[in-house]
Formats: C-alpha cells, sequence, structure tokens
C-alpha cells in the first residue's frame, strides 16, 4: 500500500491511495511499489488535485533511487523534500497505517482478497473523515500553510 495526504489551500484535505497486488515470486523483483507505481500514484494524485505537488517524502529506497530522480525530474508540476533519515513522527500518512493496523487487529479473514476488500473498505473510510486527516497533519507539527504575502508598504 502506499498513500498521500494532501492539502490545498481552501479545500479539505485528501487522502490518495494504491493498494499494490503482488505480482508472484520471481527472482530479482521488487515485492512492494517500484518507481514506476509510486509515479503512477503521484500522476493520478496530479490529476485529482489539478495542480501542482510539493511533496514531502521519507527516505524509503525506492522513492530516493537513480530511477525515481529522473521520474521526478520529468514531471515540472512536482517539487520534493524529502524527510530527515528517520522521522515517522513527521509523516502524517504514518498515522494512517497506525490506525488501519489498530482497526484489523484480532480480525479473521480467510483470503487475500478478503482483506484486501477490507482495507480499501477502512482507508475509504478515512478518506472521508476530513478531521481526521487535519489531526494526523497537526500532529506532526509541521505548517503546510503557504506563507500570506506581505503587504507592500508605500511611504
Amino acid at each position: 500500500m502506499a498513500a498521500l495526504i494532501c492539502t490545498k489551500a481552501g479545500h479539505r484535505p485528501r487522502l490518495i491511495y494504491r493498494i499494490h497486488h503482488d505480482r508472484g515470486p520471481a527472482k530479482d523483483r521488487r515485492k512492494g511499489f517500484t518507481e514506476t507505481d509510486y509515479a503512477r500514484l503521484l500522476d493520478a494524485a496530479h490529476q485529482q488535485l489539478d495542480g501542482p505537488i510539493v511533496l514531502v517524502w521519507d527516505n524509503l529506497n525506492t522513492r530516493v533511487s537513480r530511477t525515481m530522480r529522473e521520474l521526478i525530474a520529468a514531471r515540472l508540476w512536482l517539487t520534493v523534500y524529502q524527510l530527515p533519515p528517520y522521522a515517522p513522527e513527521l509523516n502524517p500518512v504514518e498515522g494512517v497505517w497506525l490506525r488501519l493496523k489498530r482497526s484489523l487487529a484480532n480480525l479473521t479473514k480467510h483470503s487475500l482478497d478478503q482483506l484486501t476488500e477490507l482495507v480499501k473498505t477502512r482507508l475509504k473510510r478515512m478518506q472521508y473523515r476530513p478531521r481526521l486527516i487535519e489531526g494526523l497533519i497537526a500532529k506532526t507539527g509541521l505548517d503546510f500553510q503557504l506563507p500570506r504575502p506581505q503587504p507592500i508598504k508605500i511611504f
């Protein structure tokens, strides 16, 4: 799974996510999201948000690879800032994963498909709780608001 918490001045915060379906065992093949998968997620977010994106991202190896840097450079609407090496408290998406894991505790599902559907349902519920997303952002202590322009003083 990969998720983005998105804010845009004058709009409610958004949770945009994708669930990766394992392609099965293969030598030298990444089990999780590839650079291309992350690029598709960012493209979808760009399309949904209809504007440039400033991305604050952790240092997962896929996100700092040469391939990812090239994919980012090709997207003129994307600006990326890296979080410090280990700073989950600065990443509001970590709160999404924590809440999701807690909501799944002690549940029994009989197949991966059932678990996937349950995860999608729980994430969709979070998408429609803007106050929850605002709280996850606030908990980081980061200011995601653009600075207000200062009035021009003429003497």
